[in-house]
Parts: structure tokens; C-alpha cells; sequence
């Protein structure tokens, strides 16, 4: 009886190498996309790009070709680490949400400051963002209450992380000084927070010889109403 002789093993083929300038924490399920990551020069590069191009025809006008092409990096590479256009979006309003969160906690407090201080110059960093990213104030504003919106479920996840932030400074406040308990806690941080965006857009688009100084006391005159004389 003849016997078969194994031939030699082949090997496996090498998994595909990934675009040069891929970032594992830009990659990941849909469920992940909404986490924050580390911020990293191609995520900032998609960032700055998109963001002038979204703020000159909206988001629906822009194609991950043309985001791909100002940022400087490939099609695919934007395609390998999101997946779609939608997803590019979602994770870039994480990113901003993520720098003006940032922004606003280098200014929450240090033990023993005045709250309302440190709220002053949180509504400072928020204008200094809007100035910023005048941009990402638009999309925000345009998109955040649409019905429907394809980004809903982002943006209730952002909104509310921003809403603590802001929620937190005025528990700050409450502590140190007497508050009008009769302002429901939740209005007052929304409206801190929509004015936030709308006047710091308003500032940018129609009246830009308003300072930044003028811009903060106005929104701070909601908070100042919030607290007793």
C-alpha cells in the first residue's frame, strides 16, 4: 500500500498592516466610540479639518474625502477608524466635548477659592473655546435639536457629561453662599449652558467687537440672580 507523504506546511498569510497613522483608541465597537481616549495629532488633524469644512457648508455638505483630504491623511485611514461618516462625526463631537470639558475642569476650583470665581472663569473658557472653535458651536447648535437626528444618542451622552460639570460648580456655589432654592437646579444649568453656546456663537457671528469680558458677565448675571443677597 502506497503512503501519502505530507507535503510542506504553509504558512498563514500575514494579517494586512495597518495605515501607517492608525490609532487603536480611534478603533474599536460602536458602543466604544463614545468613550474618551487620548488625544493624538491625527485625531486633532480630522478634528481642526472637519470643523472648517462643516462650518462652511454643514455637515450634511462634507464628504470623508474631502475631511480626509484637508486633514492630510488617507481615505482609508479615516475609513479603518471609523467605519462612516456618521461614526467620523460622533467620535469628533467626543473629541471637542472632550477638550472643552477639560477646559472648564482647569478652572473648577482650588481649595478655598470663591465658587463664583472659579464659575467666571469657567464661562471664560467656554467663551475662549467658542472663539476657538466657532465651528463646533455651530454644529452643536444646528444639530443637537434636530428631530430626528442620526447623532442623538451622542449628543444626550455629551450633553449630559457637560451638564455635570456645570451642575457640580453650582453645588460649589450653594455651599458657600445663600441660594434661591426655588430655581430648579436643573434649569439653572441648562441655561448656564445654553447661553454658553449661544453667546459665544452670537459673539463670533454677528458681533465680534463684543469682548470676551462682556460676553462672561452676561452669563454670569444668571448665576449672580441665583444667589441671595
Amino acid at each position: 500500500m502506497s503512503q501519502t507523504v505530507p507535503g510542506p506546511a504553509v504558512p498563514e498569510p500575514a494579517p494586512a498592516p495597518a495605515p501607517a497613522d492608525h490609532d487603536p483608541a480611534m478603533h474599536g465597537p460602536a458602543e466604544k466610540k463614545l468613550r474618551p481616549s487620548r488625544t493624538n495629532a491625527t485625531r486633532q488633524k480630522l478634528f481642526d479639518a472637519s470643523m472648517e469644512l462643516i462650518g462652511q457648508r454643514g455637515a450634511a455638505g462634507v464628504t470623508v474625502d474631502e475631511i480626509a483630504a484637508a486633514a492630510g491623511v488617507s481615505k482609508g485611514t479615516v475609513y479603518y477608524n471609523f467605519g462612516s461618516k456618521s461614526d467620523l462625526i460622533a467620535q469628533l463631537l467626543r473629541h471637542g466635548v472632550d477638550i472643552l470639558k477639560a477646559r472648564l475642569l482647569s478652572e473648577a476650583g482650588q481649595p478655598g477659592a470663591d465658587p463664583l470665581v472659579a464659575m467666571e472663569a469657567m464661562i471664560g473658557q467656554a467663551m475662549d473655546f467658542m472663539a476657538d472653535y466657532p465651528s463646533f458651536a455651530r454644529l452643536w447648535v444646528s444639530e443637537n435639536w434636530r428631530t430626528p437626528s442620526e447623532w442623538r444618542d451622542t449628543f444626550a451622552v455629551l450633553r449630559s457629561e457637560l451638564l455635570a460639570v456645570i451642575g457640580a460648580a453650582i453645588e460649589n456655589v450653594a455651599a458657600v453662599y445663600p441660594a434661591d432654592r426655588s430655581v430648579s437646579r436643573g434649569s439653572l444649568e441648562t441655561a448656564i449652558f445654553g447661553a454658553c453656546f449661544v453667546v459665544g456663537l452670537d459673539r463670533q457671528t454677528y458681533n465680534p467687537e463684543r469682548t470676551r469680558d462682556q460676553s462672561v458677565a452676561a452669563i454670569m448675571a444668571i448665576m449672580r440672580g441665583y444667589v441671595l443677597k
